[in-house]
This record gives C-alpha cells, sequence and structure tokens, in this order.
C-alpha cells in the first residue's frame, strides 16, 4: 500500500471575512473531492481570513498513481483564480 499526502499553503484573493473564506474553501474542496478520487481538508490557519492549509491524501498501490493524483490536484488549485499557492509539500510513502 502506498499513501501519498500533500500540505499546500495558500492565499485567498477574494476573502476578507471568516465567512467569505469559507465560501471559497468549500467551493475548492467539493469539486477536488468531486473531480479526483483523494481526501481533502482544511488543516491549518483556520482562523486567519485570506490564508489556509489544504491536506491531501491519495491510497494506492502504486507511487505513481498517488504522485499523479496529487499533482493533479495541486494543477487544478493552481488554475484556480481565487487563490494563490505559497507552498506545497508533497510525500509519498
Amino acid at each position: 500500500m502506498t499513501v501519498g499526502t500533500c500540505e499546500i499553503e495558500i492565499l485567498i484573493y477574494e476573502s476578507y471575512s471568516l465567512k467569505e473564506k469559507r465560501h471559497v474553501l468549500k467551493s475548492i474542496i467539493e469539486r477536488i473531492k468531486s473531480r479526483f478520487n483523494v481526501s481533502v481538508a482544511e488543516v491549518d490557519f483556520n482562523d486567519i481570513w485570506n490564508k489556509s492549509v489544504i491536506g491531501i491524501a491519495a491510497v494506492s498501490n502504486s507511487k505513481n498513481i498517488c504522485d499523479s493524483a496529487i499533482t493533479k490536484v495541486i494543477d487544478f488549485i493552481d488554475n484556480d483564480e481565487r487563490v494563490e499557492i505559497i507552498n506545497f509539500v508533497k510525500e509519498i510513502y
């Protein structure tokens, strides 16, 4: 069994309150869940209105499949104009 994890730190442009942040994050997280076979959740900076860390996990029998799935999610988030990826840490076990 291979497990791939990734923490993606993002800056949210359209957010000037926690309510707006939740709206943007919920949209991104739901679209990731519906398009990719990964688990995803907000894991840090819960009380900061313009910044967040999204955690992603993928499980497979191949390192290439886990890496590919996580890379696709990173590209998907990177193409969203509402946010900017500041940093990400990807690990495959």
